[in-house]
């Protein structure tokens, strides 16, 4: 089956405290959404690449491409107001029968093995989404208080997230609930199974500005390892 890849960057990056969204900021000398783009590229073997962005940074995104030669082919879509629109327009332009990878475009790090175990399993499933455990203590916070949790019984979720195109987009169908916090949420709505597969620790999502300095630490020490 083929594949293809939709990365999801239609935020604005309210959080990073910037007024150039987070996937335009700069990583390792280039906007971090290149970054990304590039990796999966790289990993999903030159697969059909759509980047969903804000429809009013589309001429900005466009000067950075010139700016930086960025030559690896990719559709833009213009993104929604909530994600969820995003996403949904993103697969609304895909055609053809398809595995589709939904990414978040703030997460260059991800992992050829991760890519892999989504994509594989996905085929014989129809959803699977990297997952990995926490390294820390949980804890539940209830009005009552707090109350500490089983962490080997949490897993923390991560992109890409992989479906069988007329399922994911049939599941998009729905109308949008406040308690879709990611594609599998939506997936599970419309009654479809979601596997899991290992993920990658390094595949962190980049939301703050300390975020990034674990990305360029995390880069350099693979650009090193690939020097050796």
């Amino acid at each position: 089956m083929e594949r293809h890849v939709l990365i999801v960057a239609g935020g604005t990056g309210r959080r990073m405290g910037s007024a150039v969204p987070k996937q335009f900021l700069l990583l390792a000398g280039r906007p971090l959404l290149m970054h990304t783009i590039e990796r999966m590229h790289l990993l999903c073997g030159g697969c059909g690449i759509t980047v969903v962005l804000p429809g009013e940074f589309r001429t900005m995104w466009e000067g950075l491409c010139s700016e930086h030669r960025f030559a690896v082919p990719h559709i833009v879509v213009d993104g929604g107001e909530e994600r969820f629109y995003s996403v949904k327009r993103g697969l609304e332009s895909i055609t053809g029968d398809c595995l589709v990878a939904i990414h978040d475009g703030v997460r260059p790090l991800v992992s050829a093995g991760t890519v892999r175990r989504c994509f594989e399993e996905a085929a014989k499933s129809g959803a699977a989404i990297p997952v990995v455990a926490p390294p820390e203590s949980v804890r539940m916070v209830t009005v009552r208080g707090t109350m500490t949790v089983n962490r080997e019984s949490i897993r923390l979720v991560q992109t890409p997230q992989v479906f069988r195109l007329d399922l994911i987009r049939k599941a998009y169908e729905v109308k949008f609930n406040q308690l879709f916090t990611d594609d599998a949420t939506v997936a599970e709505q419309a009654g479809i199974p979601v596997s899991v597969v290992e993920g990658n620790r390094e595949n962190i999502k980049i939301t703050t500005p300390f975020d990034i300095i674990i990305a360029g630490a995390i880069m350099e020490t693979e650009n090193e390892k690939l020097n050796k």
